[in-house]
């Protein structure tokens, strides 16, 4: 086993390691050389280490888009449990994980917690093929670490696949130029300060463990600044994987204190700067200012005179426990003061996206955090997150708007998107075509009514033109430079270019390269390259199944032949169609030239053509492309639209984890499995 891991660090860490003796190094405390305490941290973790792919979801153009991704997490206990970072998995339909064995495991998301950029996934150990035990890497002590110290990062940098990189701690206490980094809309810098260290990382690295000589989890690598890489303390993730496995979720409390570093004209003052307090929070109750110097929170003591020392604050406050009465010492134009407040449930500082597609919006729910940015009274209404263009929400006069917030929706209000999805369902429940209905919306101050046409549009055919009379062959036109090549200078007419299959044309045994100069004895006037709709316009004149004699050159010798018109084949645009709202994509019954564009020994397969496939959508994301053939669903032959709609609508009564198409395109066929997310889907009808 360890000759194994000594071989895939020498393979992939070359780069790191060329030049270095590492045999020739000191020995340690332990009696270890560096190459002796490298394979021993890499095999004390490097079997636990996974590469994650994920299928996620954001919400733009008033849709949810779908997008592969991929990262690193590492096996923390024996039952499968996964560690790794929130911006990995934390918004993830669809999770696998392949382990350092190259076997690939499906899992489940278990918790988030934007806040620290960290998400614990859970392995579905029933789809192992391997029946050995899980290999389960251990957490040290992240407080204990020194600048200098060595360590590895371990990952998968660009979804490739498991590679460990070596080097230094570079910073213990590393904080962000201008402090900020957004994830869900919590900055993870408030309680995240970074173990800097210079062991190359590329995105895909994300999640993955930075571990000590020990083979100890000490960090969980995040970010990258300039030649650093940031991971996030082992202690913090520690603690937030407990919590995620315990509760599903991490508690912290909401004070609605905003607070900062002292002020440099502050030497002598220690304690931390009260820069605002939220209206109608704890603290504002319980009377505290900006301008307050609070010493302590809770009996513990406080202070940050650098953005360094704030995480450290932060921490202090946001866990403590709900519903705890806390006092808070302050410092106030040199007096000391006591306040006392009772915290309550801090809330995720956005909701969760939703789409809306009869209304071609995404939207969520407002929190506190959300309706005081958008200057809400409340948490009453739906926020509106974007708008698809063309759709109902961007046709109405006037047109909805990212901001927005709906607070009725005809003599319904609304308070959430529960009410929102409830009272559409009643609106258009039982209706082919949208329905026009007076919404109120507010903007700001701005408080407005609008109509809004809800609902999806229903399938529709368009109306077939009145069939003409229609000769089976493509032609192009006899131009004097082409007639005087072929000997028949002077000449008007046209000439074949394409006789199709299995139509009376090809009866006729009418040939690419005949030169038809009269119909039923009169002139084909086409002379000029313009000149192409001659010759359809003149067999449009005749009924469908009249006779007609041709009068043709055919090698240079005079022929006349008799052929039967038939109807002109419909055009893709009067072709039934028809669109799935829940995987993105829309087709239509073969046209014609669908069919006969085959190989003779595929025209009599049937089938649907995939007229459009939406981007970022279900069937994108499982590589459908417009023009293929679809030829089977899960087994089953598409012979029209009428069965395409019969199988789907079947599919989604028993919502199956995985649907296949099987598709031709060109001359290939292939597979394309679709995996769609039922419950997204049915919420955002």
């Amino acid at each position: 086993m360890r000759t194994q891991w000594r071989l895939a660090l020498m393979l992939l860490c070359t780069a790191v390691l060329a030049g270095c003796d590492l045999n020739s190094r000191n020995t340690g405390a332990d009696g270890l050389s560096l190459r002796d305490e490298i394979d021993r941290a890499v095999a004390g973790v490097y079997p636990a280490l996974v590469r994650i792919s994920v299928v996620m979801e954001k919400p733009s153009g008033g849709r949810m888009r779908k997008f592969r991704g991929s990262g690193s997490g590492t096996i923390i206990s024996k039952d499968g449990y996964v560690l790794t970072n929130y911006h990995v998995a934390g918004r993830a339909t669809r999770i696998v994980c392949r382990m350092s064995n190259r076997e690939e495991v499906e899992a489940r998301l278990v918790g988030r917690d934007p806040m620290t950029d960290l998400a614990l996934l859970k392995l579905d150990l029933s789809t192992r093929r391997s029946k050995t035990p899980l290999p389960v890497a251990r957490f040290g002590d992240s407080d204990t670490v020194r600048v200098g110290d060595t360590v590895l990062a371990m990952g998968s940098p660009a979804g490739l696949s498991q590679s460990v990189t070596l080097g230094i701690v570079a910073n213990a206490e590393m904080v962000l130029p201008g402090g900020r980094l957004q994830q869900a809309g919590e900055n993870v810098g408030a309680l995240v300060r970074w173990i800097g260290h210079d062991a190359v990382i590329f995105p895909g690295n994300s999640g993955g463990p930075l571990v000590n000589l020990a083979g100890e989890i000490i960090g969980v690598n995040e970010i990258g600044v300039g030649s650093l890489g940031g991971a996030i303390p082992g202690n913090l993730a520690k603690s937030v994987a407990e919590q995620l496995i315990k509760n599903d979720t991490v508690k912290r409390v909401w004070t609605g204190l905003q607070c900062q570093p002292l002020l440099k004209n502050m030497p002598d003052v220690k304690g931390v700067l009260v820069a605002g307090v939220a209206k109608e929070s704890p603290a504002a109750k319980a009377g505290v200012q900006p301008g307050d110097v609070i010493t302590h929170f809770d009996g513990v003591a406080v202070h940050s005179r650098t953005r360094e020392e704030m995480p450290l604050f932060n921490r202090v406050v946001l866990s403590t426990p709900v519903g705890k009465k806390v006092a808070i010492d302050v410092l106030r134009d040199g007096k000391n003061k006591t306040f006392s407040l009772t915290t309550v449930v801090r809330e995720p500082a956005q909701g969760k996206s939703r789409e809306l597609r009869r209304w071609g919006i995404t939207a969520a729910n407002l929190t506190r955090a959300s309706a005081r940015a958008h200057r809400r009274p409340d948490k009453n209404g739906v926020l509106v997150g974007s708008i698809r263009s063309g759709g109902p929400a961007s046709e109405a006069k006037p047109a909805l708007k990212a901001g927005d917030v709906i607070v009725k929706v005809g003599d319904t209000p609304v308070t959430n998107l529960a009410d929102l999805i409830a009272v559409t369902d009643k609106i258009t429940r039982g209706k082919d075509q949208p329905q026009p209905t007076l919404v109120a919306f507010e903007r700001r101050k701005y408080k407005a009514l609008t109509v809004i046409r809800i609902g999806s549009p229903a399938d529709e055919d368009k109306p077939e033109r009145a069939k003409k009379a229609w000769l089976g062959v493509s032609t192009q036109v006899l131009t004097r430079e082409l007639g005087k090549a072929l000997g028949l200078k002077g000449k008007h007419g046209v000439r074949v270019t394409r006789v199709y299959p299995e139509t009376t044309a090809a009866e006729a045994d009418i040939q690419v390269g005949d030169i038809l100069l009269k119909l039923d004895g009169q002139v084909i006037s086409a002379r000029q390259p313009e000149d192409t709709e001659v010759f359809d316009y003149l067999v449009r004149q005749y009924k469908i199944g009249a006779e007609v004699d041709l009068s043709i050159v055919r090698d240079g010798k005079p022929k006349t032949l008799t052929v039967r018109l038939e109807g002109r084949p419909k055009p893709p645009s009067e072709l039934k169609r028809y669109k799935h709202e829940d995987f993105e994509f829309a087709a239509r019954d073969l046209a014609f030239a669908d069919k006969v564009n085959r190989e003779p020994s595929e025209r009599k397969n049937k089938g649907v053509r995939i007229a459009s496939v939406q981007s970022a959508g279900w069937a994108a994301l499982a590589g459908l492309a417009t023009g293929d053939i679809l030829l089977k669903v899960d087994g089953q032959e598409v012979a029209d639209i009428a069965g395409l709609k019969k199988i789907m609508k079947k599919i989604r009564e028993t919502k199956p984890r995985q649907v296949v198409f099987f598709v031709r395109r060109g001359i290939h066929t292939r597979f394309v499995e679709l995996e769609p997310d039922w419950k997204a889907a049915i919420g955002a009808k």
